[in-house]
């Protein structure tokens, strides 16, 4: 059970950074797109939408492994 939360401790922190990458790949977006530079702006926003897509994966993975892990805390 010890392994199973330090991988899901794990698995939030890998999900943090992605939805961080987004972020910052938006923010770039947006500074490109105000200069003009849509070429830019699209490209980081692709990247955005790559890094939260792979954000939402691993939530989903954190979730079915939670429901795991509290079924485990019921068995003695």
């Amino acid at each position: 059970m010890h392994e199973l939360r330090n991988s899901i401790q794990s698995l939030h922190r890998k999900a943090a950074e992605y939805h961080d990458f987004a972020a910052k790949a938006h923010r770039a977006a947006a500074e490109h797109n105000e200069k003009g530079e849509n070429e830019l702006g699209s490209w980081h926003l692709d990247r955005a939408l790559e890094h939260s897509d792979q954000a939402f994966k691993i939530a989903q993975e954190v979730y079915s492994k939670s429901g795991r892990m509290e079924s485990m805390s019921y068995e003695k």
